[in-house]
């Protein structure tokens, strides 16, 4: 099975949060809430510098999924 790299999601526990899943590595998830973002894993190759680069980049395309994501169900 091919998983998505994006997945969105709701939880009843916290009714005013929506969370945008991070499926490949580094394995996240952002509250888009509060843009925390939780990370499920330990990014062990990845120095400072290159996981702050790389996590700027995936933010983008976290942000970029939910707009067409919410694009469409409007549609």
């Amino acid at each position: 099975m091919e998983l998505p790299k994006f997945l969105l999601g709701d939880n009843t526990d916290f009714p005013e949060d929506i969370f945008i899943i991070h499926l490949d590595y580094p394995r996240f998830i952002i509250n888009l809430k509060d843009d925390e973002v939780e990370f499920m894993e330990e990014a062990e190759d990845l120095d400072e510098g290159e996981l702050n680069a790389e996590m700027e980049g995936l933010i983008v395309l976290a942000n970029e999924f939910y707009d067409r994501e919410i694009k469409l169900y409007e549609e």
